[in-house]
């Protein structure tokens, strides 16, 4: 029999880990989840065992036992077999967020939504299914989603010890930044102020917030919508002594000289706004600059946009990293700036 290795999450949490590991596919979908009274035991994929001990969860190895050996996608396709029509178009991946799945879906499968939501929603197991229908759009960064199955479209996305709660159809969730995040939680900004300028729902104020040893984290965002789930969230990730929430924009904010570190993680108009972000840093302070720039030029664009700033010798720049692909030969990069 095979063996693998379980991750030993507690009964009280196990939801939303589960979803969360299983979005990222990080889960051997091959061999049964077991449990006992106060704890399930979740197969790990191999390439995956140290990330998720690494989050806290104590690994054992044991038996695999299975249920059905059929891949969640010949299991869709086994259900629809009498939509023959569907059977080159219906989605073949999808994203967990909690207990929602969303899907991108061919506009030829639109007639079909009914039945497809409650496909996978069977499935998946999933209370919600949304279809993203042309992604993120607007200042705000809004989805454009389509629900087909369920109603309910809020849900908390458990991730490397936060809890972000959020709606899916009025918030973007950008699961492709999951390192970045995860850079955040790693940082060392102990007794730091720092200023994240477009908090959104606390996708990088919370990470840091939690982990990092910030004394003070000024979160500003200007869309109602996300500034209300990250007011929930820093008050459900118990942060309210280090997060102050800002609603309104961030070029309104008070304040010369005041902030250690500054976070601009924002996309295409960023450095609209490096003017504020100067204004608010201390000599010898970071940002943490978010932009997309076309693969073969991101470096001298951001030379370029720091030097018009701060003049040829008032900067330097610490490092550059790709955070994810953003459109053909174009990649969205964060790059991390020591001002003098």
């Amino acid at each position: 029999m095979k063996r693998v290795v379980f991750a030993k999450i507690p009964s009280s949490e196990a939801g939303l880990v589960i979803r969360d590991l299983m979005g990222r596919e990080m889960v051997d979908i091959h061999a049964k989840i077991g449990k006992d009274q106060d704890f399930r035991y979740v197969p790990i994929m191999p390439d995956h065992i140290g990330t998720v001990s690494d989050m806290g969860y104590e690994m054992v190895e044991g038996d695999a036992y299975t249920l059905d050996r059929r891949s969640p996608q010949e299991r869709i396709a086994a259900k629809l077999e009498a939509y023959p029509e569907l059977r080159d178009i219906v989605p073949t991946r999808w994203e967990f967020v909690g207990d929602i799945v969303i899907v991108k879906m061919d506009p030829r499968c639109r007639p079909y939504s009914d039945i497809i939501g409650r496909t996978y929603a069977e499935v998946l197991d999933a209370k919600t299914v949304c279809a993203d229908v042309r992604g993120v759009s607007g200042e705000f960064r809004q989805p454009s989603m389509e629900l087909i199955h369920g109603t309910d479209t809020e849900s908390v996305r458990l991730e490397n010890g936060i809890r972000y709660g959020f709606d899916v159809t009025k918030v973007m969730f950008a699961s492709g930044n999951t390192d970045e995040r995860m850079r955040m939680r790693q940082l060392d900004c102990t007794g730091e102020t720092v200023v994240d300028m477009f908090a959104g729902i606390g996708y990088f104020t919370l990470p840091l917030a939690k982990f990092s040893g910030a004394r003070r984290v000024f979160a500003c965002e200007k869309n109602p919508e996300s500034y209300q789930f990250l007011v929930r969230n820093v008050r459900d990730n118990m942060l309210e002594d280090v997060v102050i929430p800002i609603l309104g924009d961030n070029r309104h904010l008070r304040g010369r000289g005041f902030a250690d570190r500054i976070l601009m993680g924002y996309v295409q108009t960023t450095s609209e706004f490096v003017p504020t972000a100067l204004r608010m840093l201390r000599p010898g302070g970071i940002i943490h600059y978010h932009d997309t720039f076309y693969v073969n030029e991101y470096e001298d664009r951001i030379r370029s946009i720091f030097s018009e700033a701060c003049g040829e010798d008032g900067y330097d720049v610490i490092g550059i990293r790709e955070v994810k692909s953003f459109a053909p030969a174009v990649s969205h990069y964060v790059a991390d700036i020591r001002v003098f």
